[in-house]
């Protein structure tokens, strides 16, 4: 049932204007406002994990070589000469995931466009508690901060993996402020999920039932659930491998370690594959979280840009909730070489391969969508599209890593490191790059250059193929992962070519955000002005662009589903949601 206790959203227009700059545009409760501030923070901190991982490229396609122009500011201590330690490698490889993962991808698929788009696209003012969205990105910010200076301190950043596996990650340094970090991050998404649900359940338009709910907004409530659900297990295992470190506990320590020739002195009875359980029931739905939500992007640009209604929405929709719901069973599939049982993991096999099916179902309406459309080539039209083969390609490699007998081979070896990019870069950061240009006259009221964006997209998609489907050759010819030095075994010899062909690759890729950077940026102030260029139907199109604070002139009232597209007998192509019947 829609909320109807909503105050006039003029009287917050009028009210907006009394606040102070710090209260508006910093420490605001505006959920526009933090949308784009989880908007550009989650960017910054993705082109912060793309340059640690460039150092790291480096490193592999030239071992033991100095790194040109930045070595000689990096530390002596951890990179002496410039050339980069296993130790510093170490950090930078830990510190990668962590950031792109949980400090920018979930971040900006969840707290950017989940913030800015679901209030819009569901007729509410805001969200349903302002004040703790207001304070899900003032944890996030500080905690991401926090990880980035455990750089700075004595023994540096993390080491061991962004999977920070004990016992490993019990007796390394950097970890502990690693985990403070963690813990602040995921109370942050907590609390947004929470506002999440309320929000879309109790905040809708009058008419917006949820079978007239755009994909976005679904895609969005699925991921919301999967954070409430999956969160907690690592919250608590963080703290519990907090209390390891600082509190001299046992959970994760087991009894009889020797590091280094010495027995340590922190043995108990822990285990350590406990650690990989919790880790895992978060880490397999939070890849959804870093699916879903792009999906739903790719949802809303493929329907405005095929003139045509979306084949499938109550498959696409049931496929996201069976995703949701299958995603908790499917964790121990990355623990096949963890000494299992054969029918646990053939639990887990079976489970895997069911996953695939609604992730296959999307990937088919989506095609089918594009059958019989009048499709328009715009730069987020071209996005959705590489999204489609890219994250297909993403999905079947991943097939193999699900089936026991073929995982074990390649679970540590470059072929996950493929087949993980190509689903959440290839497939997740695309889309989202896609719902930049696509939303971006929603946010400011101007449209980014036509002719950069498409610039960027070429460049992007080449480049990106680049880095990650080398790294399949590498994984089939048995080349391990996580290594500093590549060349140490010699069956790596044949391979190392293709490292730097990542390695220029990823280089180049760099190179080819800077025309993005310059394009958002310069566009906000002078780019095209526009209002609703795309002729889109949902609801965020229908208030001013960029949207007043309340966002609607009127509270709006839904009459139809969102797509709405050739209409037959209608006067033009598209009827926006709010249009009375008679349209």
């Amino acid at each position: 049932m829609a909320n109807q206790h909503v105050s006039d959203p003029t009287e917050h227009a009028h009210a907006s204007h009394e606040l102070s700059f710090w209260r508006k545009y910093v420490f605001s409760v505006d959920h526009k406002v933090i949308g784009l501030q989880y908007c550009i923070t989650a960017w910054i901190f993705l082109l912060i994990g793309f340059s640690l991982m460039m150092l790291m490229r480096w490193q592999l396609a030239f071992p033991y070589q100095p790194v040109p122009f930045l070595g000689r500011f990096l530390s002596p201590h951890l990179a002496p000469n410039g050339v980069i330690s296993a130790e510093l490698y170490n950090q930078l490889g830990a510190m990668h995931g962590t950031i792109m993962v949980f400090l920018g991808i979930v971040p900006l698929a969840v707290g950017a466009f989940g913030n800015y788009l679901v209030p819009l696209q569901i007729g509410a003012p805001d969200m349903a508690f302002p004040r703790l969205n207001m304070m899900s990105y003032w944890l996030y910010l500080p905690a991401g901060l926090l990880m980035l200076a455990s750089f700075f301190l004595p023994g540096g950043a993390a080491q061991s993996g962004w999977t920070s596996y004990p016992p490993l990650a019990d007796i390394n340094p950097g970890q502990t402020v690693w985990l403070l970090a963690m813990v602040i991050i995921i109370t942050s998404s907590l609390l947004g999920s929470i506002n999440f649900l309320v929000t879309t359940l109790n905040m809708r338009a009058k008419g917006l039932t949820l079978s007239r709910l755009p994909v976005f907004v679904w895609s969005e409530m699925v991921a919301s659930v999967l954070l409430l659900l999956a969160f907690p297990p690592l919250e608590a295992a963080s703290i519990l491998q907090l209390a390891d470190r600082v509190l001299h506990t046992s959970f994760y320590i087991p009894a009889g370690l020797v590091v280094l020739g010495v027995p340590s002195t922190a043995t108990g009875g822990g285990q350590p594959i406990l650690w990989q359980h919790l880790f895992w029931f978060l880490a397999h739905p939070e890849v959804y979280v870093l699916v879903l939500p792009p999906m739903g992007i790719v949802a809303e640009i493929i329907a405005n840009n095929t003139r045509k209604p979306l084949h499938g929405y109550k498959t696409i929709v049931a496929s996201m909730i069976a995703i949701g719901f299958m995603s908790f069973i499917v964790w121990a599939h990355h623990m096949f070489i963890s000494g299992m049982a054969p029918a646990l993991s053939n639990f887990f096999l079976v489970t895997t391969m069911i996953i695939s099916v609604p992730s296959v179902a999307i990937l088919t309406c989506f095609i089918y969508s594009l059958k019989g459309g009048s499709i328009r080539f715009t730069t987020p039209m071209l996005f959705a599209l590489a999204f489609l083969p890219m994250f297909g390609i993403g999905g079947l490699t991943g097939l193999p890593l699900g089936i026991s007998v073929t995982d074990i081979y390649l679970h540590d070896t470059y072929y996950v490191i493929g087949h993980f990019h190509y689903v959440v870069v290839t497939g997740s950061i695309v889309a989202m790059m896609g719902g930049v240009y696509h939303w971006f006259p929603k946010w400011f009221g101007r449209k980014m250059n036509d002719t950069l964006g498409k610039v960027h997209f070429w460049g992007t998609l080449l480049c990106m193929n680049g880095v990650f489907f080398p790294m399949f050759i590498q994984g089939m010819a048995g080349q391990d992962r996580r290594y500093w030095d590549p060349m140490t075994q010699l069956h790596n010899v044949p391979t190392q070519p293709l490292h730097v062909v990542s390695s220029i690759s990823a280089w180049t890729l760099f190179l080819f955000q800077l025309p993005f950077i310059y394009n958002f940026f310069h566009s906000m102030f002078h780019g095209e002005k526009a209002d609703n260029p795309w002729e889109a139907t949902t609801l965020e199109w229908a208030c001013p662009s960029p949207p007043p604070h309340g966002n609607f002139v009127k509270i709006p009232r839904v009459y139809r589903g969102p797509y709405e597209y050739s209409v037959p007998g209608a006067k033009t192509d598209w009827i926006a949601q709010d249009a009375p019947e008679a349209a």
